[in-house]
């Protein structure tokens, strides 16, 4: 360590600051609180000034270490997204992809492509998938994503799906909702294995249609919230016996009290 000494005359002490005279006459002002009890006006005192080069070194290392955790820390770049085909039906694509890795960036929006256009829907931020819908029967598009972050904006992989063609019914995915006679539901999901299709026991957006016969129930209140075809079993059987997809509309159980229509 190197060492200086220096000795002060006390000039003055007064709100907590000490006035010191140097012997080639320099003042200083000096924090009171630190010099030794006793001291005031005429006192003589002496400092000795040392450089600590060993706690100089310390946080020097300290401070190249705390540089090199925020570079870690902000420096990564969010990953482009891939994406994937989940489902299809006649009218409709579903893509997914893997929960965004953003790292540090903040998520600005995600917008989902159908080339040549981008398309106007609204994707939630923790979505990991989205539905093209109001497509073309057995017809291919190219589809994408591009997110937007604060650290700039990622696209996605291009993929080609097609949609079904009407005598593909793999697409069809019900949900049975209320009936009067719950044991007619293991005679539908027979129908349902044999064409292929599928179902579920609670109803979300995946599903295409709500299968009921009495169109009440929470199912139904949000099956008529997302606008999910609530149909009459028979639509089942007629898909069967024609060996293609049928109208929705030729099929819809309603209730007379509830407002608005659905669409096909």
């Amino acid at each position: 360590m190197e060492c200086v000494g220096v000795q002060f005359t006390v000039g003055k002490v007064d709100a907590g600051m000490a006035i010191l005279l140097s012997p080639d006459h320099h003042l200083i002002e000096f924090p009171a609180t630190i010099l030794p009890d006793g001291v005031t006006t005429g006192s003589i005192v002496s400092i000795t000034i040392e450089r600590n080069v060993e706690e100089e070194r310390r946080q020097r290392d300290e401070f190249a270490i705390l540089q090199e955790e925020i570079y870690n820390t902000y420096s990564h770049l969010p990953e482009p997204p891939v994406i994937s085909l989940k489902s299809a039906t006649q009218t409709s694509l579903t893509i997914q992809w893997e929960p965004l890795k953003l790292h540090q960036a903040d998520l600005r929006g995600i917008e989902v492509y159908r080339h040549p256009q981008k398309l106007n829907l609204t994707i939630p931020s923790g979505a990991t998938t989205a539905k093209l819908s109001g497509l073309e029967v057995a017809h291919e598009y190219e589809v994408w994503i591009i997110v937007r972050t604060s650290a700039g904006n990622f696209t996605s992989n291009r993929i080609t799906a097609k949609t079904h063609a009407l005598d593909n019914l793999t697409g069809i995915n019900v949900c049975f909702g209320q009936f009067t006679h719950d044991q007619d539901v293991d005679a539908l999901t027979e129908i349902v294995g044999q064409i292929k299709a599928s179902y579920t026991d609670e109803l979300t957006l995946e599903n295409t249609h709500l299968v009921c016969t009495v169109p009440r129930g929470p199912k139904y209140e949000k099956a008529m919230e997302w606008n999910i075809p609530v149909v009459s079993p028979e639509f089942l059987k007629a898909c069967q016996a024609q060996g293609k997809i049928q109208p929705a509309h030729s099929f819809y159980v309603s209730n007379p009290a509830a407002k608005g229509s659905q669409e096909k």
